[in-house]
């Protein structure tokens, strides 16, 4: 394989010219919401909490990988923690809200309607040596009625495409 300067050196440009970080090891506690949005960039949910706010940051759709920051009152970092975990989904109850789903692990990678249950499939990738994704089902008032993993249909597509 040859590679032609011209395409390392957008490439490079590129990269060096993003202003944002994939997650927020780099970040203190304490550090302002505006610092946060300089170093992450836009969030991609927030949820309020009773003592400030909840910041999400997802990387997806394809992405393993959701950041939450919890924000005191006055708009400081407390705390982050990835919670595209199977401990973070183990956690979860049927009978649980969507909002409570949103608040534990942010939105889904993908979402879609299964009408014969008449329920709002919910579904997450993360790191797992074993291509799985984790899956909600939400019945029609938005209550959490099936939990469970299967395996990821994207890891299949890739599986046929490198068979071929």
């Amino acid at each position: 394989m040859r590679l032609h300067w011209p395409t390392i050196a957008v490439s490079a440009a590129l990269l060096a010219g993003c202003a944002t970080s994939y997650g927020p090891q780099s970040l203190s506690a304490g550090a302002s919401m505006q610092e946060v949005a300089a170093a992450l960039g836009p969030p991609t949910g927030r949820y309020p909490r009773a003592d400030g706010e909840r910041v999400e940051y997802a990387r997806g759709p394809y992405g393993k990988h959701t950041y939450m920051l919890d924000f005191d009152a006055s708009g400081r970092l407390l705390r982050w923690e990835q919670v595209l975990t199977e401990a973070h989904f183990d956690a979860l109850r049927p009978g649980s809200s969507r909002d409570e789903v949103l608040f534990a692990i942010g939105r889904p990678s993908e979402s879609q309607k299964l009408s014969l249950q008449a329920q709002t499939l919910w579904s997450w990738r993360y790191d797992s040596p074993f291509c799985k994704w984790f899956q909600v089902g939400l019945d029609a008032g938005g209550k959490v009625v099936d939990i469970g993993y299967g395996p990821d249909p994207f890891c299949e597509d890739q599986l046929t495409i490198g068979d071929q």
